[in-house]
C-alpha cells in the first residue's frame, strides 16, 4: 500500500468512439492468414501476457495500445504532470503519474516504471522508441524483477547500442562497415589525430543512442573542437554518456535501413528496406519503402547483411540494421536500432503485418509468424512525419496549442499516427512530433499522389508546422523521380525554399469574402440575442435605404498591407477593388462536421476551402494551396515594439540555458557562440548576431527563457547614439 500511495492512480475509460473508427493495422489478405497461425500457435506458448505497460508517450504508446487491445491485452500507461490529460492516457486501461514534466524525473525513470508495473501487475513492458527503449540496465532491470521486456536481449542492446562495439562485431560478421575511430581513448586529442587521419569532413557521433543526437558533420579542423564539445553535450543530456566515435563522412550517401525480426528458437527474418535518406538536423522527415531504384539483388543481399548482423549478437524481437549506400549501391554498416523504430509503418504497409503483434507474440515465446519465402513486398508506401517546427528559421522546433487540428479520412491505404487531438499542446519538454502520416498505393507515383492529396487535408492552426514544406519536398522533380541522399535538403535548398510571391489578388478576394461573411454571420447571431432593431450591430448587409455600400478593408498579405474598397451589391453579390483590378465575388459558408468551408466564385472561377479566421488572421485550406492572410491591429491597439529586442539576441524558443559562453564586458564577434540553449530535446547554439561588446548576460545557466525573451543585451555603438541624439 505504500508503493501505490506513492504515485497517483487514474483509472480511466479504454475504449473511445473516435478509436472505432480507426482503419485496420491488416489488410484483408494478410487478416485471414493470421488467424490461421493464430489457432496453430496459440496466444500463451510458454508466456501468458495479458497485461503489458508501455513505458512511454504520444503516438507510438497509443500505435502499442491499440494492436494489445485488438489482441484482448490490457493496457497500462505511465505520464508525466505535463501528459496528464493526453490521449494516450485516456486510451489505457489503467494510467499512472510517474513525476514532473523533464523526462529524467518520469519516463526515464526506471525505478518508478517498474514500480507500476508490479503494481498494475502488467507481465511485460513494452517501452516505443526512446526513452528506455534501447537501455541494457531497464532491460536488465526487467530481467531481475521477473518482468517481459518487448524488445531483444540486454546484451544485444549493449552490442549494438555501443557504436564502437557493434562496428567490430559487424566487421567479424561479415558485414561491411565505414572506416573510422572507435577506440577507447576520448582525448581531445585523440579524437582529433583520428579525424585528421580518416580525411575531412568526417562525422562526430556518440557512442550510444540515435535520432541524430550527439551527432555532428565537421567539414574541417578549425570547427573540429566546437563541434565535439557540441556532440559530447547533447549525448550526455540524451543518453548520459558521452563516449564519442569518428567516422568518414560517405558524401551524398543514402541512408536504407532493413527491418529484421529473430524469435527466442533462433530464427531471423528480413521484411525489406526503407529508405530514409531525406533529413534535416540528421532526423528523418520523409521515408518510403522499399527503397526506389534498388534492383531486387541488392534487396536480397541487403536482406542478407542484415541477417547476419542480427544473428551475429542473438537477436530477438524488432530491430532496424542501417546502413550507408553510396551512388553504385555498395552499402556499409551503420548502426542497428535494437527497437521498433518510429517508420514502422511503412514497412507493415508494403508487407501486410503488424509488427507490433509480432512483437507481442515473439515476447510470449512464440515462432516467427512468417517464413523468410511467406514474406512478400506489395506496392509502395510513404510515412512523413508532421512536426510542430518552423521550416523557413532552421526548421526550429516549437510548442504551443492545436487551436484547429483536421486530418484526412483514414482507410486502409491511410494510416494516422499519433497522440494529439485538437485543443492539446505541444510540450516544449518532448519531441515536437504532432503524427506520422502513412500512405500506401500499388506503385511509388500512386504512392506519392496519394501523400500529396492527404498532406493537402492535414490542417493544422495555432502553431508552425512542416507540413507545406512536406508538400514541396515530395513535389520536387528529383524526388518524384527517386533521387534522393542525405544532402537532398541542402542541395536543393532554393527550390525547397522559394522566394515568397505576393497572394494572388483571386485569393484575397477569398479572405475578404470569408471575413464578410463570418462577420455576417456573427451579427445573425446577435440579433437573435437582442431586441434592439437599431443597434448598429444589427445588420452586415450593407443594403441599408436601398443604397450599395462600399467600405474599405485593409489585408495583411506577409508583411504588405494591401487595400480592398469592398462594394456591397443589391443581389447579394460583392464588387471588390485591389489596386487597378475589380473582381465580381459571391460566396457562402456552410459547414461540414466541425468545420467550417467557404464556396467562393471569383469572376466566374468557383472555389472550395476550409476557413478559419483565429487571432487576427484568416486562414484558407484547399486542395490548391494553403493561404494565411493578416487582419492588421490598429496602431493604438499595438503591442510595444519589438525594437527592444534589437542590437541583442533573443531566445527562438522556449528552453533551458545550458551553457553561457559570456560575460558583461566580453567583446564579441558576429558568429561567435554566446549560449547553448536545450528545447525540445535538442541543443541549439546562440550565435552573436554582429560584432559588439556585452552589456548584460540575462540568464544564468539551469535558468529557462521563455521564446523571444532578450538573452544578451550589446552595449550601444557611438553611431547608434549620435542617431538617438
Amino acid at each position: 500500500m505504500a508503493a501505490a500511495s506513492a504515485l497517483s492512480v487514474l483509472l480511466l475509460a479504454a475504449e473511445r468512439n473516435r478509436w472505432q473508427r480507426l482503419p485496420s493495422l491488416l489488410r484483408p489478405r494478410r487478416r485471414w492468414a493470421w488467424k490461421q497461425r493464430t489457432m496453430k500457435y496459440g496466444t500463451t506458448a510458454g508466456r501468458n501476457i495479458t497485461k503489458v505497460l508501455i513505458a512511454n508517450r504520444g503516438e507510438i504508446a497509443c500505435r502499442v495500445m491499440q494492436t494489445a487491445k485488438k489482441m484482448g491485452v490490457q493496457t497500462v500507461a505511465v505520464y508525466s504532470e505535463a501528459d496528464r490529460n493526453s490521449l494516450h492516457v485516456d486510451m489505457a486501461d489503467e494510467a499512472y503519474c510517474i513525476g514532473p514534466a523533464p523526462s529524467q524525473q518520469s519516463y526515464l525513470s526506471m525505478e518508478k516504471i517498474i514500480q507500476v508495473a508490479k503494481i498494475a501487475a502488467a507481465q511485460a513492458i513494452h517501452p516505443g522508441y526512446g526513452f528506455l527503449s534501447e537501455n541494457t540496465e531497464f532491460a536488465e532491470l526487467c530481467k531481475q524483477e521477473g518482468i517481459i521486456f518487448i524488445g531483444p536481449p540486454s546484451s544485444a542492446i549493449r552490442d549494438m547500442g555501443i557504436k564502437s562495439t557493434s562496428k567490430s562485431i559487424m566487421a567479424a560478421a561479415g558485414v561491411p562497415v565505414v572506416e573510422g575511430y572507435h577506440g577507447t581513448d576520448q582525448s581531445d586529442q585523440c579524437l582529433r589525430e583520428h579525424a585528421g587521419r580518416i580525411g575531412y569532413p568526417v562525422m562526430i557521433k556518440a557512442i550510444r543512442g540515435g535520432g541524430g543526437k550527439g551527432m555532428r558533420i565537421v567539414m574541417s579542423e578549425k570547427e573540429f573542437q566546437e563541434q565535439l564539445e557540441s556532440a559530447r553535450r547533447e549525448a550526455k543530456k540524451s543518453f548520459n554518456d558521452d563516449a564519442m566515435l569518428i567516422e568518414k563522412f560517405v558524401d551524398t550517401p543514402r541512408h536504407v535501413e532493413v527491418q529484421v525480426f529473430g524469435d527466442h528458437h533462433g530464427n531471423v527474418v528480413y521484411l525489406f528496406e526503407r529508405d530514409c535518406s531525406v533529413q534535416r538536423r540528421h532526423q528523418k522527415i520523409i521515408e518510403e519503402a522499399p527503397g526506389p531504384g534498388i534492383e531486387p539483388e541488392v534487396r536480397r543481399k541487403l536482406g542478407e547483411a542484415a541477417v547476419r548482423a542480427a544473428k551475429a549478437v542473438n537477436y530477438v524481437g524488432a530491430g532496424t540494421v542501417e546502413f550507408i549506400m553510396d551512388s553504385k549501391h555498395n552499402f556499409y554498416f551503420m548502426e542497428m536500432n535494437t527497437r521498433l523504430q518510429v517508420e514502422h509503418p511503412v514497412t507493415e504497409m508494403i508487407t501486410g503485418t503488424d509488427l507490433v503483434e509480432w512483437q507481442l507474440r515473439i515476447a510470449a515465446g512464440e515462432k516467427i509468424p512468417l517464413s523468410q519465402e511467406e514474406i512478400t513486398l506489395q506496392g509502395h508506401a510513404f510515412e512523413a512525419r508532421i512536426y510542430a517546427e518552423d521550416p523557413n528559421n532552421n526548421f526550429m522546433p516549437g510548442a504551443g496549442p492545436l487551436v484547429h487540428l483536421s486530418t484526412p479520412q483514414a482507410d486502409l491505404s491511410t494510416r494516422i499516427e499519433t497522440g494529439v487531438r485538437q485543443g492539446d499542446n505541444v510540450s516544449v519538454h518532448y519531441d515536437p512530433m504532432i503524427a506520422k502520416l502513412v500512405v500506401w498505393g500499388a506503385d511509388r507515383q500512386v504512392a506519392l499522389t496519394k501523400l500529396r492529396s492527404s498532406l493537402r487535408q492535414y490542417n493544422i492552426v495555432g502553431l508552425h508546422t512542416n507540413i507545406d514544406f512536406l508538400l514541396s519536398l515530395s513535389g520536387h522533380p528529383m524526388f518524384e523521380a527517386g533521387n534522393v541522399h542525405t544532402n537532398f535538403i541542402p542541395q536543393h535548398h532554393r527550390e525547397l525554399f522559394p522566394t515568397r510571391k505576393a497572394t494572388a489578388k483571386e485569393c484575397l478576394c477569398q479572405a475578404a469574402l470569408g471575413l464578410i461573411l463570418k462577420e455576417k454571420a456573427m451579427t445573425n447571431a446577435f440579433k437573435l440575442q437582442t431586441s434592439d432593431q437599431f443597434s448598429p450591430f444589427a445588420s452586415s448587409s450593407g443594403r441599408r435605404l436601398n443604397i450599395c455600400y462600399t467600405r474599405n478593408m485593409i489585408l495583411r498579405d506577409d508583411k504588405n498591407d494591401v487595400a480592398i474598397a469592398v462594394t456591397y451589391n443589391h443581389n447579394g453579390s460583392y464588387s471588390m477593388q485591389i489596386e487597378d483590378k475589380t473582381f465580381q465575388v459571391l460566396g457562402t459558408l456552410y459547414s461540414e462536421g466541425d468545420c467550417t468551408y467557404l464556396k467562393c466564385s471569383v469572376n466566374g472561377v468557383a472555389s472550395k476551402a476550409k476557413l478559419i479566421i483565429l487571432e487576427n488572421t484568416i486562414y484558407l485550406f484547399s486542395m490548391d494551396r494553403s493561404i494565411q492572410i493578416g487582419i492588421p491591429v490598429p496602431k493604438y491597439l499595438s503591442s510595444v515594439s519589438s525594437a527592444a529586442n534589437q542590437g541583442g539576441a533573443i531566445a527562438p524558443m522556449t528552453g533551458t540555458v545550458e551553457k553561457v559562453f559570456v560575460k558583461a564586458g566580453d567583446k564579441v564577434k558576429a558568429g561567435d557562440s554566446l549560449m547553448v540553449l536545450i528545447a525540445m530535446k535538442m541543443e541549439h547554439t546562440i550565435k552573436a548576431p554582429k560584432d559588439g561588446k556585452i552589456k548584460k548576460v540575462f540568464y544564468k545557466e539551469g535558468s529557462q527563457a521563455n521564446r523571444h525573451a532578450p538573452l544578451v543585451e550589446f552595449e550601444e555603438e557611438e553611431s547608434d547614439k549620435r542617431e538617438s541624439d
